[in-house]
Formats: C-alpha cells, structure tokens, sequence
C-alpha cells in the first residue's frame, strides 16, 4: 500500500496569521453550540435584507439564458455605464465605462488581487494600520514587503506621511488607504487626500482607495470619494462595494473606477484567475445601482438610531468612543486592566456579547475593540444591559 500523501504548505501559506474574521467565526460557533444567546457585534454584516426590487430584478434575471454562459471578464457593459451613472449623481464624478471601470466578485477580491499587478519581491506597499486584514496579506502574496502607517487618535486616525523614510517611499509602489474607516470609523478631510495625492506623484506611487462605507454616513455630512480630489485619477483608483450600501454582502459584487492603466494592470490578473461576475447579478446590480435616494436615506437612519444607542450605551458603562460620522462601527477603548483580547474574551463569556479585538487589524489596534450594529436596536440596548454587570 503507497504511504498517503505529505501535504507541504508553501512558505506564503505558512507565515500568514490566523484570518481575523475566520478566528470570530470560530468563536461564534463555540458559542452558539454551548446554548449561549449570542448577541454578536463582530462582523460587519448588515442585518437588513437586499431591498425587495433588487431581489425580485434578480429572480427575473437568472431565468435568461444569456446569463447562463461566461459572462465579460471586464463586467456586462451595462452594468459599468450603471456604474458610472451612479458616480456622475453621488460624487459628480465622469468615468470612462470602457476603460475606468472593472467589475470584482466583491471589492475584497479586488482589493487582493492587485498588488499581483504592481507589487514585485523587494518592493513595498504602504498599508494603514488598524486596517483591513486584505491590504497586507495581498502584497504578501504577491511577494512585497509591508510598511505599516499606523493610525493613531491622536492623529485623527490618519496616517502622517512626513514619518514615513524617505528610503521607504522611494521603494514604495502602491498605498492602501480606506476612509470612511474600518475599523476606525475616521472621516478624512480633502487637504488629507490632497496630501496622499501629492506624495503619490513625488514618489510614483499607486493609490488604492477602499470606499466600501461612502454612503454609510450620519448627520447629512456625505463623505468625500477619492476621486473628486483634484490629481486623483493620475495617480490611483478607488474600490466599492455594494455590499455595506445595499445590504448585499452575499451577493459579491463590486468595483474599481478610476486610472486606465491601473484598472488595465488589474484586469489583467483577474482575467488570468477568474471568469467574471454572474450577469443576472450584474443585471440585478444595475437595478441596485438605480434606487432612488430615499431607500439608502432610511438604511442610514436605522444605522444612525443604532449608532446613537449604543454610544450613549457604552458611555453610560464607563467605555471611552467617539461618536463616529460614518460606518456602522463604533471604535471604544478598553476598560482599564483589560488588553484587546482579553475584553473581547472577558464579554463573550461574562456577557455572551461578541465583538472584535482592535488588536486583530494590526498592532495598532491594542487598546480597543470595535462594535457593529448590525443587529437591532432591542439588542443593542440587551448588550449594553449586559456589559453593564460583566463589568
């Protein structure tokens, strides 16, 4: 009888950590399985179903049989002017459907994959951190080097460019940025992004800016896109979703707008590694992409009635957070002889609430935890309730 196979991981595979979100999973399930009635704040994933029209534009499309076949690599020409119809009424922006957008399976594929076209062993990205676990695991991939920029309160939760060596930028080839912030929830300002821009073109430096939570806004104060920044084009490109924005995270569809030769240099991974977006969801997508204001004016006030509670909650229990301006997370500081880790453990089994370790995101992180609310208001306030007396 042949001896079984020895599986060898490559070395890539090897030396990543834990992938923060699986790691939740993980421990939701531990949970759950224990007869624990779980509140869980971890993952940002909205509660609220897929609007109706888009789900019924869906239904109607899977039974084309066009739909049935390989769709465009580069996404259903329609769904891209949808697109860029949708950036001219939002931001005022004019792309190019045809040479300035790309369709994702979802902008967290995107956001992988590029640094595949760009990043070489021995080159570097520049990566915000706390931050989305994709942008340094990506460049790892693709063999490059990571130079963390932390974000740090003190600063508004922005990178400041003028620390980063100037031996460092000089072998930098792309930059991560992503505001509205995960996991942060920080807004930034034009003059930061006029600064980013700036810095882009002195060092020829590709920006890759992850918009997923634009129109995940409070107070009427909509949040700038990258790209009405004046030099925002020459130098980079932005990624959407429409998974935050239209409560659509299973779906996995998404976008990158912006510089030719970027989306080109993109595309050409993404042509090599997979075959497109299902066109009935692209066709359901352009429906998405055509709702009417309103709907997305009452998502954000749900989330900004949730947002309210749970601050004036965790603020009544002692937690220090701010109150954030967008996202659906709420960044708080840990209690006193707590680290990020501990807290999250010391809620899950005193409170049978689940949240996410700051630490998770990248070492900046310690010393928070971040809080979704993405469950409803009645739980919200049954969390707040419960960290009360686990604290």
């Amino acid at each position: 009888m042949k001896p079984r196979l020895t599986v060898e991981l490559a070395k890539r595979v090897k030396n990543l950590p834990p992938y923060l979100f699986a790691t939740i999973d993980r421990l939701k399930n531990e949970t759950i399985s224990k007869g624990v009635d779980l509140i869980d704040m971890s993952v940002g994933d909205p509660d609220i179903p897929t609007p109706e029209h888009i789900v019924e534009a869906m239904k109607i499309a899977v039974e084309k049989p066009e739909h049935h076949r390989y769709p465009s690599y580069a996404g259903m020409l329609s769904f891209r002017e949808a697109v860029s119809e949708w950036y001219k009424h939002m931001f005022n922006v004019s792309l190019d459907a045809e040479s300035e957008i790309l369709s994702l399976i979802g902008s967290k594929e995107g956001i992988g994959h590029i640094p595949l076209a760009f990043i070489e062993p021995g080159t570097t990205a520049l990566v915000p951190s706390p931050g989305y676990p994709v942008y340094p695991i990506g460049v790892l991939f693709a063999g490059g080097e990571n130079y963390v920029m932390p974000l740090e309160e003190k600063n508004n939760f922005l990178p400041v460019f003028k620390s980063i060596p100037e031996n460092v930028l000089e072998n930098a080839r792309m930059m991560f940025l992503n505001y509205p912030n995960n996991p942060t929830s920080a807004v930034a300002p034009r003059h930061f992004f006029e600064e980013a821009i700036g810095l882009a073109k002195a060092h020829n430096i590709i920006v890759c800016h992850d918009a997923a939570y634009s129109e995940i806004f409070y107070d009427d104060e909509r949040p700038l896109s990258f790209l009405q920044v004046d030099g925002a084009r020459d130098v980079g490109i932005e990624f959407h979703s429409l998974s935050k924005t239209y409560n659509m995270t299973g779906w996995r569809i998404g976008f990158a707008v912006g510089n030719s030769e970027v989306i080109a240099g993109l595309g050409q991974i993404k042509t090599n590694l997979d075959s497109g977006v299902f066109q009935a969801i692209q066709e359901a997508s352009i429906v998405a992409l055509q709702t009417d204001d309103r709907l997305l004016s009452d998502i954000r006030a749900r989330y900004q009635e949730r947002r309210d509670v749970l601050y004036e909650g965790l603020n009544s229990v002692g937690m220090q957070v701010s109150k954030p301006k967008a996202t659906f997370y709420l960044w708080a500081e840990v209690p006193q002889g707590f680290d990020s880790s501990g807290f999250v453990v010391h809620l899950l089994e005193q409170a049978g609430v689940l949240t996410t370790p700051g630490n998770g995101f990248g070492s900046p992180g310690e010393g928070y935890v971040r809080f979704a609310v993405t469950v409803p208001e009645a739980r919200i306030e049954e969390a707040v309730e419960r960290i009360r007396k686990a604290l």
